[in-house]
């Protein structure tokens, strides 16, 4: 990670940290009052192709000691009435900042993977994880919707496995690779305008 991207994580976070404490508090005793504990959702994932971290969400589905893989169709029945609000305006994310500032993951970068799919890929993921993992991306703006309508028809965790490695793990990591060739300040930043306000900042960079 560049400097100059550090510096731009660390300026964000430490300002939307100080803007969203509240949003985080009420959100910490809605989940508490609503569905109990645990308020937060700890996930192991990839920082690099041999390196794991914890990512940090807010609890947006009843617990399953034996929950694995991708979230698809077949797991729709225990998101909970707060979950759905939460992940409809992605606001399950916002502890993801902690996540930034211990320097897990950026801001923008491609979207930290389970250690079994970099397993099941190791040179695939050897590659997109040269960039450091982001909260937002440009897989994310491009692909996202896509993935979630693909992974919500599936009704097995089987299906939902073999539809995410099949139709969503390519398409993603060409995504990811594009956006590690041409990443910068600049691009990280319309990538994040993007997310907040939609567009396209892609388009010209598509090859």
């Amino acid at each position: 990670m560049s400097p100059g991207k550090r510096i731009l994580d660390l300026t964000l976070c430490l300002v939307l940290g100080l803007l969203l404490w509240p949003v985080v508090l009420v959100i910490s005793v809605l989940i508490l009052l609503r569905d109990g504990r645990p308020v937060f959702f700890l996930s192991e994932r990839m920082k690099t192709a041999d390196r794991a971290f914890l990512l940090v969400k807010f609890r947006t589905m009843t617990t399953d000691p034996q929950d694995g893989g991708v979230s698809g169709g077949d797991k729709a029945a225990r998101i909970t009435a707060t979950g759905r609000v939460l992940r409809r305006y992605r606001l399950d994310e916002i502890p993801q900042l902690w996540n930034i500032l211990k320097g897990d993951i950026s801001f923008v970068g491609p979207r930290p993977p389970l250690r079994r799919y970099v397993e099941m890929f190791p040179e695939l993921y050897g590659e997109v994880l040269r960039s450091r993992p982001g909260l937002t991306g440009l897989a994310t703006m491009m692909f996202h919707r896509r993935e979630a309508q693909l992974l919500a028809g599936c009704r097995t965790a089987e299906e939902t496995e073999a539809t995410y490695i099949r139709r969503c793990v390519p398409v993603k990591a060409r995504l990811d690779l594009i956006y590690g060739r041409n990443k910068s300040v600049c691009y990280d930043l319309a990538l994040m305008s993007a997310t907040l306000f939609g567009g396209d900042p892609a388009r010209k960079r598509r090859s």
